[in-house]
């Protein structure tokens, strides 16, 4: 289990700002997936005008969420591309283990980004 998790925030402006969310602020992200929006409000910090989007993430081990699975659990797929594995060489398949698209407590970084941007700027936090 992870003992913080990392929010790596792009915004539209193309500027990306790092959160650190550190015990138990990162609950209630928990049972989110990727795609799921989100209020600022439930980080726990001052930015409650804001509204943010899940685009990814990984867990404690490097192993890389995937939009396309259900659940928290890892999984071994036979890829040819995209989220997981990025092949060298046209049609080259490999299997890699990638993970569902649930956050849990062992997820260690999530990427998202801002839909609706607030009066406050991000980096004051």
């Amino acid at each position: 289990m992870a003992d913080r998790m990392i929010l790596n925030v792009g915004t539209s402006k193309g500027a990306t700002h790092k959160i650190i969310l550190e015990g138990e602020k990162r609950v209630p992200l928990y049972g989110l997936s990727i795609g799921d929006e989100f209020e600022g409000s439930i980080l726990g910090l001052d930015i409650d005008d804001y509204k943010f989007k899940i685009t990814g993430g990984s867990d404690d081990s490097g192993t890389p969420l995937r939009q396309d699975l259900k659940g928290n659990g890892h999984h071994r797929l036979l890829l040819r591309g995209g989220v997981g594995y990025k092949p060298t060489r046209k049609g080259i398949r490999k299997k890699k283990r990638v993970r569902g698209a649930e956050i849990q407590d062992d997820i260690a970084q999530l990427n998202i980004k801002v839909t609706n941007e607030g009066s406050k700027p991000l980096s004051e936090l």
